[in-house]
């Protein structure tokens, strides 16, 4: 593997692309810790946990992105990172509050329908407790 300046980075959600390009510099955090990445850094696999996820952009730029638990896999100079959720801020104070209505409009939406399949298993499982009863004349 040649030296590089710049790795490609890919931010991906269930439904679309987030993020994708060249960096310089990742700080993500792991279940073990926060940790930082630069191009050459040795191939490896971590699980992320919900945590601010920064990259830094071969011009200095900074994006900032508001992520929920996710997987990285850094192979060669590609890195690619699955994450449930992810928002993209301008800063950290806002992003803290585009994580907050983000994620809690998200986890509400994720509430009602786990109360509305629990309601149509319990109904489920009435009806086979019904089938299974003898009938009288």
């Amino acid at each position: 593997m040649s030296l590089s300046a710049e790795m490609q980075v890919t931010l991906r959600l269930p439904t679309r692309t987030l993020f994708e390009g060249p960096a310089t510099r990742l700080f993500a955090e792991a279940e073990n810790g926060a940790f930082g990445m630069l191009p050459n850094h040795i191939d490896f696999v971590t699980a992320l946990v919900p945590s601010v996820l920064i990259l830094t952009l071969a011009d200095g730029e900074e994006r900032i992105f508001g992520i929920d638990e996710g997987i990285l896999v850094k192979k060669g100079h590609d890195v690619d990172i699955a994450i449930r959720r992810g928002v993209q801020g301008s800063d950290l104070a806002s992003l803290r509050e585009t994580v907050q209505e983000s994620f809690v409009e998200v986890d509400e939406e994720e509430r009602v329908a786990r109360s509305a399949l629990s309601r149509l298993e319990a109904g489920i499982v009435r009806r086979f407790a019904d089938l299974q009863r003898p009938r009288t004349p």
